[in-house]
């Protein structure tokens, strides 16, 4: 698998993790499949995020770092919008420019 370069791209992330897929035999997996591991990788994070600021959490949890639980979920968030056919970078760019036109309290 090639690595990463430190400046990468939104579409070079997400072609990345096509590519990641593949080869680790997980580019059959449902987006149904991908999303609630998206969730999971979510609480995964948010038990980092307690164990960061010294908040207890259970004592059968394995808890990972907030940045290797943000990387996971950027990996699986990416796997979705992949398997929708979704460029990240358009969506947010879309996004904001919806957001421009609303009113912020």
């Amino acid at each position: 698998m090639q690595t990463l370069a430190r400046t990468v791209t939104l579409p070079d992330l997400q072609q990345y993790v096509v590519d990641m897929e593949e080869e680790r035999g997980f580019a059959g997996r449902t987006v149904l499949d991908q999303c609630l591991m998206l969730g999971e990788e979510v609480g995964e994070l948010f038990k980092a995020v307690r164990k960061h600021q010294q908040l207890p959490i259970g004592t059968t949890s394995v808890v990972g770092s907030v940045d290797e639980e943000l990387a996971d979920i950027l990996i699986f968030l990416c796997a979705v919008a992949n398997r929708y056919g979704i460029d990240l970078g358009d969506a947010v760019r879309r996004k904001e420019e919806h957001n421009e036109g609303r009113t912020w309290r």
